[in-house]
């Protein structure tokens, strides 16, 4: 049984924004290894759909966005994945967020705690309902992400609040993380799906080059120098369908000088 479940929706007559919601309810869409991966394929599989703008990610629950690693599955060294038999590819999953050229949008109901906290932090924008509850819970359970967990979160609400949410695992509201910038938005729980397909609605009609180049460099900054070569091989990709770039090209295959003097 798949442990996330996958829809497309129309935004319009020719666009779609693709949702994907963590389905393990009965352990509040705390993830397994094999979640991770599915997650991590859902996300590969829209990569280069033209048609798809926007991401929303989310749960099958109103109870729990997220509540991390499923304690239960882990093991002396860590996580293992049964299908390919590594350990969890979280950071995988982070990068793959961050780094997707769609903008993804996070759509928290109830619990985002732990390593549930984290995924909604990688996203690119966060609808939280007026239910939810926010929070870091490694500590208690011989658990830590030094990474984008404590790096990411510096950057978004500063670092005395960073401290609070780690040092004392202390639950916080939807108002709470509204007030301190750890979201983006607040709504009535019946009124959450419908608010993110609206911002993705208004994302899908903006320029998707523009949008993907923004999202980069927007993290670029923050993610050193794998941030900026990522950046800079996506600008190369775009270069390359230039008339510029194509003299080039066709001076070499011609086996004459190129000439640039036009550009």
């Amino acid at each position: 049984m798949s442990e996330i479940i996958k829809e497309e929706i129309n935004l319009d007559e020719k666009l779609k924004a693709f949702r994907v919601a963590i389905n393990r309810p009965s352990r509040l869409n705390s993830w397994t290894s094999d979640t991770i991966d599915e997650l991590i394929l859902a996300f590969e599989e829209v990569r280069y759909r033209k048609d798809i703008r926007v991401i929303i990610l989310g749960s099958s629950s109103e109870k729990a966005f997220s509540t991390g690693g499923d304690v239960k599955e882990r093991g002396s060294t860590g996580y293992k994945s049964s299908t390919v038999g590594e350990k969890i590819n979280v950071l995988r999953l982070y990068d793959t967020i961050r780094y997707h050229p769609k903008p993804v949008i996070a759509v928290v109901k109830g619990y985002a705690i732990g390593g549930g906290q984290i995924l909604q932090l990688c996203c690119d924008i966060t609808v939280a309902a007026d239910n939810s509850i926010f929070g870091q819970n490694g500590p208690r359970v011989g658990s830590f992400d030094a990474g984008y967990g404590a790096q990411l979160l510096i950057e978004t609400i500063g670092l005395k609040r960073a401290k609070e949410m780690w040092l004392t695992c202390r639950r916080i509201s939807a108002k709470e993380a509204l007030s301190w910038g750890l979201v983006n938005y607040v709504v009535p729980l019946n009124e959450v799906d419908e608010f993110s397909l609206k911002i993705a609605s208004e994302i899908a009609k903006l320029s998707p080059t523009s949008v993907k180049f923004l999202k980069y460099s927007l993290n670029a900054r923050y993610d050193g120098m794998y941030g900026f070569t990522h950046f800079a091989h996506e600008t190369t990709s775009l270069f390359y369908s230039s008339e510029e770039s194509k003299e080039g090209k066709l001076a070499f295959v011609e086996k004459r000088e190129p000439d640039f003097s036009k550009f």
